[in-house]
């Protein structure tokens, strides 16, 4: 069995992973506190907003953590295809998991079903972005560590969700993004914990791109997006503020 290294930049990247996964969550929360004050169009760009912020999150702290991951032996390189399928299907089944909290009719059932698929989007994220990886070696995965990690998400995705929705305020989804992102960063190094690799002859070039030439740029763009997203959001009013304006502007016009 090769040697893996899950720490081969120190501590810069599970830090920078969890604020990236922080961030995302405290955005995609804070775009479905929106939603849920809005109905029609707007309540479904709000939950489109929400899905894409936490799934971009999710796949940026993937990464982020993976570019200390190294293993004795073999260079590492992403099937770029896949990679880019992993960002698709997180968005896609946590988007799945956020409208159902956005459509539900029945509050505990909604945020059952929103966690289940939120977690399981976490999960799907993951193992397909494992499953991106080429190297000179066969990779194994420890069942019983798998499951512990699909719990993980689902369980800690559903508590978020709830917290984002009962504690009230900014207090409520800083708390919820904080869990949420401890919980991606654990689900992470739990499925990091069941891989095992077992080298194999060199045969051939390896296919697929390095990570600083595909991984760090993409997670830099996402990055950005994130960080400028979430200076829109708490900028732009809220349905609430906007009501609150429109009827002081029409008191000032009775006034006048």
């Amino acid at each position: 069995m090769a040697h893996l290294h899950h720490f081969g930049a120190g501590w810069l990247s599970p830090v920078l992973s969890y604020v990236m996964a922080s961030i995302g969550a405290a955005l995609g929360l804070h775009c479905t506190l929106r939603a849920l004050a809005t109905d029609g169009r707007s309540r479904r760009n709000w939950l489109v907003t929400a899905s894409v912020a936490i799934g971009s999150g999710i796949w940026t702290m993937h990464f982020i953590a993976m570019l200390g991951f190294g293993v004795d032996g073999t260079p590492i390189r992403y099937d770029v295809p896949l990679t880019l399928l992993s960002l698709v299907m997180a968005v896609a089944v946590v988007g799945a998991g956020i409208f159902t909290v956005g459509y539900g009719t029945s509050r505990w059932r909604s945020l059952l079903l929103g966690g289940l698929g939120t977690g399981l989007g976490v999960g799907a994220m993951h193992y397909l972005g494992m499953a991106a990886l080429r190297l000179y070696g066969n990779v194994d995965f420890d069942l019983p560590l798998v499951v512990l990690s699909l719990v993980i998400a689902v369980v800690s995705a559903t508590v978020a969700l709830w917290a984002s929705v009962t504690v009230r305020g900014a207090a409520g989804v800083t708390v919820a993004a904080l869990v949420m992102g401890f919980a991606v960063c654990s689900m992470h190094y739990t499925g990091m914990a069941a891989v095992s690799i077992e080298l194999a002859p060199h045969t051939g070039v390896l296919g697929g791109a390095t990570s600083t030439e595909f991984i760090f740029p993409l997670a830099v763009l996402l990055g950005s997006f994130l960080f400028l997203a979430s200076a829109f959001v708490a900028l732009s009013p809220t349905a609430r503020e906007r009501a609150e304006s429109a009827d002081a502007a029409t008191a000032l016009l009775d006034e006048a």
